[in-house]
């Protein structure tokens, strides 16, 4: 199921987005992951990584957002991307969470040709619970989140619920 939202945003509905996993956790950690790809069967591949995540004892998946297809940003010469919230909980530390997350895109095909580029499989930590990180390599809470449609109306539609 699809629902139109303007000529250049659609949610998408699937079997896994949105969906409420767990309502417990005894994890330490609730993070919250922005997903987004826009090469290849993209709705396959999130519910590959789905599948993934929800077989790996590290977490526990709390539920996802429905689908969001929206227009590229940054490097504009792209087919649209499809994007959506995943949020899970862990007892990793941020670093350990980050180089999964990193293996994760590798695994899935994911290529870093250029900033913005096409690809696979985009894994951003939006939130990793209350912490406030800034390095070279991670900024949490994720680098300008609130200003992404892309992040902020899936995550609405998360809050909604």
């Amino acid at each position: 199921m699809k629902k139109i939202l303007s000529k250049d945003l659609t949610l998408f509905y699937t079997s896994n987005f949105p969906k409420t996993f767990n309502t417990y956790t005894n994890k330490k950690y609730i993070v919250t992951i922005g997903i987004g790809g826009n090469i290849g069967d993209t709705k396959k591949l999130f519910d590959k990584l789905v599948l993934s995540l929800n077989k790996n004892s590290k977490f526990d998946l709390l539920m996802t957002s429905p689908l969001l297809l929206n227009p590229p940003f940054g490097y504009l010469e792209q087919k649209p991307f499809l994007n959506g919230i995943i949020k899970l909980s862990t007892n990793l530390s941020v670093n350990e969470f980050f180089k999964i997350t990193q293996r994760l895109e590798k695994r899935f095909g994911r290529k870093r040709s250029f900033q913005d580029a096409p690809r696979t499989l985009d894994i951003d930590i939006i939130f990793f619970d209350n912490k406030k990180i800034s390095t070279e390599k991670l900024i949490i809470p994720h680098k300008d989140w609130a200003n992404r449609e892309s992040v902020i109306i899936p995550l609405n539609y998360m809050m909604n619920i």
